[in-house]
């Protein structure tokens, strides 16, 4: 039916046909997310020319009618975050695969709105006379670095037929067929993906002299590499940060400051101002045992797409619970973008200062307060993170047709801070 439409409707040679094809669609979530496979349908407008020549290089888009989904109501998902690609059957008097591609553009998908994807274009190039027909097929739909693998679950039907006739110097047989030059990758990465190899661990040793003995006030700890698995709803990387701890005596405790000294992953979408918080437990040991809890402000500034993921300095406060020398290492980091959470957890630490300090009241140690600015666990481990936070991971979930990942902004990361 719709290869006789053309003829029917008088279609003349070069002029451009339309029509739409529906076909039941599996898409399947990115991996390690526990999110199920989705069961949805798929419409699309195919425009392709009526009639060509061979040798002829004809352009066609592919235009989205219906995903096979809604935004579903849980998150909010940003302009410019989707990507479709994909591809379409050539089939008849000549067979190819071609790419199909669509820019990054797509108006804010509010909660329970409908999937908006871009028009994918692509070209193909005739060899052949005769009847060339043109069929949607598997597309992935990227966001924010994620993919979503949608194809078809059911015979589909042809949506164009393209009439070429022969070309000058062609003898108008066919000829074996040849799939396009532009064909793309469909798997899409965030840029500037965190390295999964770690720095050799330094030494645990004490960083600086201990204080309490010589009158001063202000401890330089030492540079350490803590090689980090960081966990987000869409599963695990690994990434190495070198990170300093200083403080400064204050009465019987101490101002702690926490700097990151690399930055190991750029942000894959624009973060507005006033969406990153992060926070990390500094594991104490020595004499004293718990952890104390430092934290830096929200980032202040927008953080441009592909640009560097900085951390500020964390800040805190640490009330000893012990005399004696303690130890303050790096622990668990925990960045909360946008309403989600992504939990990075030291594969090893190592000391970067050592303190002389004197037991306070409700201090670290067997302590059940906190000092202003810091918190400290009494369980002699590390405190509580929310990395089992199971609605955090839901609201990463854009479920149904296309399971688009919000992560945090997106992003499984360990952040860091420009060497000073």
């Amino acid at each position: 039916m719709l290869t006789g439409a053309a003829v029917l409707l008088g279609v003349t040679a070069g002029q451009a046909q339309a029509a739409e094809v529906s076909y039941a669609t599996k898409c399947v979530p990115p991996s390690g997310i526990g999110l199920p496979d989705v069961n949805g349908t798929t419409k699309v407008d195919i425009t392709a020319p009526a009639t060509a020549k061979v040798g002829d290089t004809v352009d066609i888009v592919w235009k989205f009618t219906q995903a096979a989904s809604k935004n579903p109501d849980i998150i909010d998902l940003p302009a410019n975050s989707v990507q479709p690609s994909g591809t379409l059957k050539a089939a008849g008097a000549q067979t190819a695969d071609i790419a199909m591609q669509g820019p990054r553009e797509n108006p804010a998908i509010p909660k329970g709105g409908a999937m908006t994807l871009s028009d994918m274009k692509g070209t193909l190039k005739l060899t052949a006379a005769g009847q060339v027909t043109l069929t949607p097929d598997a597309y992935v739909v990227n966001a924010l670095g994620t993919n979503t693998d949608c194809a078809p679950t059911e015979a589909v039907q042809p949506a164009v037929t393209i009439t070429v006739t022969a070309g000058q110097g062609s003898s108008g047989s066919s000829s074996p067929s040849t799939s396009p030059s532009q064909s793309q990758s469909q798997s899409q990465s965030p840029s500037g993906s965190p390295s999964s190899s770690a720095s050799t661990s330094p030494s645990a040793s004490p960083s600086s002299p201990t204080g309490g003995d010589d009158g001063r006030t202000d401890f330089t700890g030492k540079v350490v590499d803590i090689p980090y698995t960081c966990a987000s709803p869409i599963g695990q990387q690994k990434a190495t940060s070198p990170i300093q701890i200083n403080a400064k005596k204050n009465s019987g405790s101490y101002d702690l400051t926490v700097q990151f000294k690399k930055s190991v992953m750029n942000s894959p979408i624009t973060i507005p101002a006033g969406k990153v918080k992060p926070t990390m437990q500094i594991v104490l040991g020595g004499a004293d045992s718990g952890s104390v809890k430092v934290e830096g402000p929200l980032n202040s500034a927008p953080i441009p797409q592909n640009s560097p993921i900085e951390i500020p300095d964390l800040k805190g406060v640490y009330k000893p619970g012990a005399t004696g020398e303690s130890t303050l290492s790096p622990g668990v980091l925990l960045v909360e973008a946008m309403g989600t959470k992504t939990t990075c957890t030291p594969d090893r630490t190592a000391v970067s200062l050592t303190l002389n300090t004197e037991e306070q009241a409700s201090g670290a140690s067997g302590g059940s307060g906190s000092s202003s600015g810091g918190s400290t666990s009494t369980s002699g481990g590390l405190a509580e993170t929310g990395s089992g936070d199971h609605g955090a991971l839901k609201a990463l979930g854009l479920v149904a047709g296309t399971a688009i990942l919000l992560g945090g902004a997106v992003f499984t990361f360990m952040p860091g801070r420009r060497t000073r």
